[in-house]
């Protein structure tokens, strides 16, 4: 009796909770918005910590792995933290201390040349006013100034205060979006720190609230999706480097120039699947047109050629591999979480694919297994 008691006031609570979301979807989908734009530098946190974590996991085990130290054991896990991030940030720096100069300085020449253009324009302008009856045509046309300089003045009032506005929203923006910076990798530094005795406590916390059959279930899919995830950004990370230095030799073979720079901002960019290299081509050809247009447009040419050879051979064996996903899985799984989530979706899209084949796989072979016997 207790048990059917039980049962009916979990079902009505589910009925309940079910209605309520039928009823009022747009403010459970505004409260999940909120609740997700809160909890967002934490998340990010967690998510830094995972990626952080695979490049620790690795510099542990080379650094006093056998050591009888006590002192030296405690120090072992904060000094892989502290490495592990100069890493990144040296990586980081290099990279953007490679291009921003470059970038800047071509902008620079950039805007330079547009008084020319424009002065070019302005006597071309006024060659072909001089030959012919223009300048008598525009005479004869009436023109209200005052409405003219009224509108003109509404129009920049207007436009000042928009400025004003959009400019205290970006400094709002970058201010907000530096802290969360902060907090989340203050977070991840921590579960970094302390991930042995969240583990534990985790584990504690599941066998106690989860039956035994439904928590070896849970265990087993994240343990694939771990593996899958892990193996995904590794691949990622090693294709990145090809593909960058691919770039780079290529420029330096075709004499193109900015081919060190280019190259590594390639590599860096082309860490979102497939399309992120379009990216760094982008800053490639703006960098070159400065200097040649036409090596520029043979820059696009070779980025085209270099971009079908990394979607087609490179990034499908290197990545698909490393995860255990045939290409073709791996560019479906890029196209549709691209349509699905635009950038992250791209990136979460082969992973996610490549848990759920593996998990599919591997019930398809024990499903066989069990027939046979």
């Amino acid at each position: 009796m207790e048990i059917n008691r039980r049962g009916i006031i979990k079902y009505s609570i589910i009925g309940i909770l079910v209605l309520f979301v039928l009823v009022y979807p747009a403010q459970i989908y505004q409260i999940f918005l909120n609740l997700v734009s809160v909890i967002m530098p934490l998340i990010l946190g967690a998510v830094l910590a995972y990626a952080l974590n695979i490049l620790c996991v690795r510099l542990e085990k080379h650094m006093f792995p056998n050591t009888k130290h006590r002192w030296l054991k405690k120090l072992r896990r904060p000094l892989v933290i502290v490495l592990a991030l100069v890493i990144v940030i040296l990586v980081m720096t290099g990279v953007f201390r490679l291009v921003l100069p470059q970038f800047i300085s071509a902008l620079t020449d950039f805007f330079k040349s547009i008084p020319a253009f424009f002065s070019d324009v302005s006597n071309l302008a006024k060659d072909i006013n001089s030959h012919s009856a223009i300048p008598d045509q525009l005479k004869s046309i009436d023109i209200n100034w005052s409405s003219v300089q009224s509108k003109v003045m509404k129009f920049l009032s207007s436009g000042v205060g928009g400025v004003f506005g959009s400019t205290f929203k970006i400094v709002t923006g970058v201010a907000k979006g530096i802290f969360n910076f902060i907090l989340a990798l203050t977070f991840a530094i921590y579960i970094l720190a302390t991930k042995d005795k969240l583990k534990l406590q985790l584990d504690k916390a599941s066998r106690a609230f989860i039956k035994s059959k439904h928590l070896q279930k849970i265990k087993y899919v994240l343990d694939v999706t771990n593996k899958m995830f892990s193996s995904f950004i590794v691949g990622q990370v090693t294709e990145a480097i090809i593909l960058g230095t691919l770039c780079a030799l290529g420029m330096f073979i075709f004499r193109f120039p900015y081919a060190l720079p280019v190259g590594a901002f390639v590599g860096i960019t082309s860490l979102v699947p497939i399309f992120g290299a379009w990216a760094g081509g982008a800053v490639g050809f703006l960098l070159i047109a400065v200097e040649s247009p036409l090596k520029a447009i043979l820059f696009v040419i070779f980025i085209l050629v270099l971009q079908q050879i990394e979607s087609n051979l490179i990034y499908p064996r290197v990545v698909g591999t490393s995860i255990g996903l045939p290409g073709i899985w791996v560019l479906a799984a890029i196209t549709v979480g691209g349509g699905l989530g635009g950038i992250v979706g791209m990136l979460l899209g082969v992973p996610v694919a490549a848990t759920i084949y593996q998990l599919f796989k591997n019930e398809t072979n024990r499903r066989l297994t069990e027939s046979k016997s």
